[in-house]
């Protein structure tokens, strides 16, 4: 029921992940040209690739292992699922019919 909506969110945070270390790349080479100092632009840049890391990583190592195993660490993972799903609900890829309960996915 899970497997696609863990399969595109897993895509965005690549997307994310992709962005973050591009956009950190363009702003530490040229930060007057945003107005920024050279070390809040590094500083910026580290937390920004940093936290899309965290997202994936929480996402492969803590929540997909778990999905549809029994239990409570199987309704955590699902829950922790679509808490991060969440922001993304308006994508125009987002799996709804995953929303459904005895539903397929």
């Amino acid at each position: 029921m899970t497997a696609a909506l863990a399969a595109f969110v897993k895509a965005r945070f690549v997307e994310e992940l992709e962005k973050a270390r591009y956009a950190s790349g363009v702003v530490v080479q040229d930060p007057a040209r945003f107005g920024v100092a050279p070390q809040d632009a590094a500083a910026h840049a580290r937390f920004t690739v940093a936290t899309a890391e965290v997202h994936l990583a929480l996402l492969e190592d803590t929540v997909v292992p778990n999905l549809g195993t029994d239990g409570a660490a199987g309704q955590t993972a699902e829950y922790q699922l679509r808490l991060l799903a969440a922001p993304y609900i308006e994508h125009r890829d987002y799996p709804h019919d995953t929303d459904q309960p005895g539903r397929p996915a």
